[in-house]
C-alpha cells in the first residue's frame, strides 16, 4: 500500500539496473539467504519471528558483510512493514524524529514500521535513550546492526527491550554459493570467470560477502577479452589482504589474540599481532591500557616491574605519538611476554568480590573505624617488626583467605606465612 507517509521507492527495475552487484545479490527470502544458521535454523527465535509475520526489536552484531542489512529487509518484508533505513553516522535527531512520525501516521491506517539504524554505536547515550518510547509502545520495530560489542557500546536500557544476535563471518562455502549465484544468474554480463580466480576471491574475502561480490564486480569490468584469470581477481582485491577494521570488533578480536599470546609467553606471536593492529591504523593508546591492563592482572606481583613498564609506555605514546611510540609498545610487548605470570592478585580480588556479593558487607571492627571511634587500635609500628595481632577482618569474616600466592610469587608467599606466624596466625 502506497501513500504519503512512506518513503519513496523507485522503480525495482531501475535500483537492479544501476545499483552495484552487491546489492543486485541481496537475497530477498530466508529461502535465499546465505549462512548464519546458528540463528535460523528450523525452531530458532529469530526464524519464528520472520515466518509468523511478527518481528521483535533486535540488535544485529557481527563483521561487515555478513548479511546484516538483508536480513532485516526480510524481517521486514515477512511482516509487510514498511522499511525505514537511516545511517547513524549521517543521521541526527530531525532525520530519527522524522522517521518516528512517518511510523506513527501509518500506525494509525494499520501499517508497521520497522526502523533500521545502521551503525548504532555511533549514536551517543542520549540519542540512544531518545529511540526508547517508541522502541516500548511498539511505534516501531527497531533493527539497530553494529560492527561493535553491544555490550560496550550499545545502552544497556535499550538491550533490555531488544534480542541481541550475534552474526558471524561466512564460511568459504557460504561466499562461494554467493559467487556462483552471481555468475550463473549472468550478472556479470559476458564476462567468463576461472575456477581459481572464484576460489582465489572466496579466499581473500574473509567470510564477508560484500567484499567478494565488489571485487568480482571489478575484476569482470577489467578484465580483457571477458576473462578473469588469477592475476586480476587478485588485482581487484588490493586492500583487503589486510582484514582489520578499527572501527568495528575486528580489533576486540585482534587484541584479545595479542593479550593471549603475551600472557601465553611468545614474544613473537605478541609483535605479529601488535603489527596487525599498528598497520591497520589501531589507536596506540587503546592497545597501551590494554598493557597497563595485561601487567597487573596476569604478571601482578610476579614482576611488578611491569606494571611500571607499561604505565611508561602508556606515558611514552601520549609524549611522541606514532610513527616513533610504536618502538616503546613494542619494547613493552616483549617485556610483558617474557615476565613471569601470576593472576593471584586478579583471583584474589575476585574472591574477595564474590563473597561480598553472597554475604554483604559486613562493619570494620571497632578498632579500625575513623576518627574517635576507633578505640582500641593496635599501632603496629609500636610492635616488635611492625606487626601486630590484631583481627583486622570483620568476626564473620575472620579467618578467610583470598590471596593465593602462585609459584611464580614464592618470596612474597614466603613472607606472607612469616607475617602470619608474627600476628599469631595459623600458616
Amino acid at each position: 500500500m502506497s501513500s504519503l507517509f512512506e518513503p519513496p521507492e523507485p522503480d525495482a527495475e531501475t535500483v537492479r539496473a544501476g545499483a552495484p552487484l552487491a546489492a543486485r545479490m541481496r537475497p530477498r527470502t530466508l529461502a535465499e539467504y546465505v549462512g548464519q544458521g546458528h540463528l535460523l535454523h528450523d525452531g530458532s527465535p529469530l526464524r519464528a519471528a520472520i515466518e509468523s509475520g511478527r518481528p521483535h526489536s533486535m540488535i544485529l552484531h557481527g563483521p561487515p558483510g555478513t548479511g546484516k542489512t538483508t536480513l532485516a529487509r526480510i524481517v521486514a518484508d515477512s511482516a509487510d512493514a514498511v522499511f525505514e533505513e537511516l545511517s547513524a553516522v549521517q543521521a541526527g535527531r530531525p532525520e530519527v524524529r522524522g522517521v518516528m512520525e512517518r511510523a506513527g501516521q501509518r500506525r494509525r491506517l494499520g501499517r508497521r514500521t520497522v526502523f533500521f539504524l545502521d551503525e548504532i554505536h555511533r549514536f551517543n547515550k542520549a540519542q540512544q535513550d531518545a529511540l526508547l518510547p517508541a522502541v516500548e509502545e511498539g511505534l516501531v520495530t527497531l533493527i539497530g546492526a553494529t560492527t561493535e560489542n553491544p555490550s560496550y557500546e550499545v545502552n544497556g536500557a535499550l538491550l533490555s527491550r531488544a534480542r541481541v544476535y550475534e552474526l558471524r563471518e561466512l564460511s568459504d562455502a557460504d561466499v562461494r554459493t554467493l559467487l556462483d549465484r552471481a555468475v550463473e544468474r549472468g550478472e556479470l554480463g559476458l564476462a567468463r570467470v576461472d575456477e581459481e580466480a572464484l576460489e582465489l576471491l572466496t579466499a581473500r574475502a574473509a567470510g564477508d560477502a560484500r567484499a567478494a561480490l565488489s571485487a568480482l564486480e571489478r575484476a569482470a569490468d577489467a578484465a580483457p577479452e571477458g576473462v578473469v584469470g588469477v592475476e586480476i581477481a587478485a588485482d581487484a582485491l588490493a586492500g583487503r589482504i589486510l582484514h582489520y577494521d578499527r572501527a568495528g570488533d575486528n580489533h576486540y578480536d585482534t587484541i584479545s589474540a595479542w593479550i593471549k599470546s603475551t600472557r601465553g609467553s611468545d614474544p613473537d606471536a605478541s609483535l605479529y599481532y601488535l603489527a596487525v593492529m599498528l598497520e591497520g591504523g589501531e589507536d596506540p593508546r587503546f592497545i597501551a591500557r590494554r598493557m597497563v591492563i595485561l601487567a597487573s592482572e596476569d604478571i601482578g606481583n610476579a614482576d611488578p616491574q611491569a606494571l611500571q613498564v607499561a604505565t611508561a609506555t602508556a606515558q611514552a605514546i601520549e609524549l611522541v605519538g606514532l610513527p616513533e611510540g610504536a618502538h616503546a609498545l613494542a619494547q613493552c610487548a616483549v617485556y610483558l611476554a617474557l615476565a613471569p605470570k601470576s593472576n593471584a592478585a586478579y583471583k584474589a580480588l575476585k574472591r574477595a568480590r564474590q563473597y561480598v556479593r553472597d554475604h554483604g558487607a559486613a562493619r570494620p571492627p571497632v578498632p579500625l573505624r575513623s576518627g574517635g571511634r576507633g578505640e582500641g587500635y593496635d599501632y603496629p609500628h609500636d610492635r616488635p617488626g611492625h606487626v601486630s595481632p590484631q583481627e583486622l577482618l570483620p568476626e564473620p569474616v575472620a579467618g578467610q583467605r583470598f590471596w593465593q600466592p602462585t609459584a611464580t610469587e614464592r618470596a612474597l608467599g614466603e613472607r606472607h606465612e612469616r607475617i602470619r606466624r608474627a600476628r599469631g596466625k595459623q600458616p
